[in-house]
Order: C-alpha cells, then sequence, then structure tokens
C-alpha cells in the first residue's frame, strides 16, 4: 500500500510499504480522508519526544474510513461502516483514565504519533482503541472529508466547555487558521453575541469573512488591546481564545477580558518561548478564570461528530486544498505556508 512515511526532520515521502495484518480482535480501516494538522507539521520540522531518532512513522490522526476487515472476536463492526477514529489511547489504569480523562493519560498512545496513523490506504485500529470507544461509527449522508475533521473540531468544543460561552457574550478568537474558524463556528453556535476575529494576515482574516465574525482586525495594524477595548466599549471580551503560538497575546488576554472574563489559552507555545510574564493582579481583582486545553475527552469526540452529522458545524468548507497521497511533501508545503485553511489528503 502507498503510505506518506516520516524518518526524520523535514523526512516525509510516500513509499509502498506493507498493508498492516489484523490479529483476531483488530479493525483495519481503508482511509478515505486525512488532513494535515498543526501538530503533523511540528513533527515535521521539530521532530516528537515519543517519535525517536531513526524511527518511521506514518503520520496522520485527523482521518475517517470504512472499516475493510474485521476481526474474528471483535463485536459491533461490519465491513463497509463509514467510520472516524479518534486518535489517542490511555492506558486504562491510571487516575486520568479511571475518571474518562483519557486525554491526560500520562502513558497514551496515539494514531500518528506512537502508532502509524492516517497517511497510508490502510490503517490498523488495535483491541484497546476499540474497546475505549476511538472506532466511531457516522451515517452515510456525512461526507468522509466532513466526518476527518471531527478530531480538530472535538478540540474546540473542548475549549469552549472550558470557558462556558453563554448566550450574549462577546467573544475574542485570535488567531484566523482552520482552528480559529472551528472556535467561531462553535462558539456561535453556544449562542455568543458578538465575535471578534483578531490575525494578522489579511488572506487569513479574508478567508473568515464567508463564517459571518462580527468584526475583523488586523492586529499587525492596530493594536489588539485598545481595539477589543474600543468595539467593546471599555468593558473587554467575555470570552477570549488565543488560537496563536504567540507569548505576547496569552499577556494582552489578560487586559483584553472583561472583568469575570473567561480566557482560554489553546495554542501551545514553541520551544524556548514558555516563560510568560503575567500580571496576576488583573486575574486576581477582575475575577478572571484562565484555562488551558490540550486534546479532549472522549465525550467531545462523539458530540463533534453529531454536529458535523447534523450539519451544525460546516467542517466541509475548512478544506482549501486537496492532494494525492503522492504528493505527500506538496501538500506539507503547501500546510506550511498559511495560504488556506485545511490541507487534505485524499484516497479515492
Amino acid at each position: 500500500m502507498r503510505a506518506a512515511v516520516y524518518s526524520g526532520i523535514e523526512k516525509i515521502e510516500c513509499l509502498e510499504i506493507g498493508k498492516p495484518e489484523i490479529s483476531r480482535d483488530e479493525v483495519l480501516v481503508r482511509v478515505r480522508a486525512a488532513a494535515i494538522c498543526g501538530t503533523d507539521l511540528r513533527i515535521y520540522k521539530s521532530g516528537h519526544h515519543r517519535i525517536e531518532e531513526g524511527e518511521k512513522r506514518v503520520l496522520g490522526h485527523e482521518l475517517s474510513g470504512e472499516v475493510w476487515e474485521v476481526g474474528e472476536d471483535v463485536r459491533g463492526y461490519t465491513k463497509g461502516m463509514r467510520v472516524a477514529v479518534a486518535p489517542n489511547i490511555g492506558c486504562g489504569a491510571c487516575r486520568y483514565c479511571r475518571t474518562g480523562r483519557h486525554h491526560m493519560c500520562p502513558d497514551y498512545e496515539a494514531f500518528g504519533i506512537t502508532l502509524d496513523g492516517g497517511f497510508a490506504e490502510y490503517m490498523k485500529v488495535g483491541r484497546k482503541a476499540i474497546e475505549q470507544g476511538d472506532l466511531v461509527v457516522f451515517s452515510e449522508k456525512t461526507g468522509f472529508e466532513e466526518a476527518c475533521l471531527a478530531e480538530p473540531l472535538a478540540c474546540t468544543y473542548f475549549a469552549y466547555r472550558s470557558v462556558g460561552t453563554e448566550p450574549g457574550d462577546d467573544v475574542l478568537i485570535v488567531g484566523a487558521g482552520p482552528m480559529g474558524v472551528l472556535h467561531l463556528q462553535t462558539e456561535r453556535l453556544a449562542g455568543a453575541g458578538r465575535v471578534m476575529v483578531a490575525d494578522i494576515s489579511d488572506s487569513r482574516l479574508e478567508l473568515v469573512k464567508r463564517y459571518s465574525p462580527d468584526i475583523l482586525i488586523n492586529s499587525g495594524r492596530e493594536d489588539l488591546v485598545e481595539a477589543v477595548m474600543k468595539h467593546t466599549d471599555g468593558i473587554g471580551a467575555d470570552v477570549i481564545i488565543t488560537a496563536c503560538p504567540v507569548p505576547q497575546v496569552q499577556q494582552q488576554a489578560l487586559r483584553m477580558a472583561a472583568k469575570n472574563g473567561r480566557i482560554n489559552l489553546f495554542g501551545g507555545l514553541p520551544k524556548g518561548k514558555q516563560l510568560v510574564e503575567l500580571d496576576t493582579n488583573l486575574i486576581h481583582y477582575n475575577g478572571l478564570v484562565v484555562t488551558g486545553t490540550t486534546r479532549y475527552a472522549q465525550s467531545d469526540y462523539y458530540k463533534s461528530l453529531k454536529l458535523i452529522e447534523d450539519k451544525r458545524i460546516d467542517t466541509a468548507s475548512v478544506i482549501s486544498r486537496r492532494f494525492r497521497i503522492d504528493r505527500i511533501s506538496e501538500a506539507f508545503e503547501y500546510a506550511m505556508s498559511g495560504e488556506g485553511l485545511k490541507t487534505l489528503i485524499e484516497f479515492f
């Protein structure tokens, strides 16, 4: 089968490798759509601590496909079922897994990181992933492209839960990339009043217009804090999501938040830039709630896929370009350019 194999920093190529063989308690999925994530790009550019030097890995953890082979001991799945795959697998025994928080497991496995992922024609799903509910069936009325983006949508859904957006809240999203667009749709669905989106890229802000934000701010040309305070009559935003890896934005978030505001530090910071000075008096005296979210609980994934199936969230429009697997290098270059939103790998 054809697969995009990562073999080291800035080394990824389409190779012909053996099709996975499943045992009696496993399922083989024929991948139909897989999207490139920011995590894939970070692995490509800087490596990953769970992928040892010299180790080869099939990347890709945002995917959907169809059940192709079913082990004889597996129940509940039949060939041809359309499935999306939640990529994170907890150990099942730690305090976090026992309380349903597999995403915080210190010994987790993940497709596309510690296990071969979705940038291949076929992917094997093991017993533990099946038992934890990672293989999720979806309706034939939902396209494979739409369903593969349940994974990033689940990240934004988890972030929404952390800030508890209420009807009428003024929301600020900093970062107009694909995650910013999914945040925008999620916050709108939650009943947000005005949604402001900020970015330094005019082209990205132009792409966001189709999702009807109330206010667009180019923070490369105007002071972000001043702009937000101007648009909120000096009150600030009730909810702020920093969907970008910029330390300064995290600092500014405290100054842009309304009293009793909620902030989600969604975008992780690159190595060497993690130490950020924060004015904690603003948190104390303004009653701010500052949260951070990474990955998501299984329930967030299920609910996100259901939102896609019910056409409450539009993920198809977030896809800017599609590439065949043999053009994987070109696909990564396009994804890193920041030119569009989501980049998709197709298998048809």
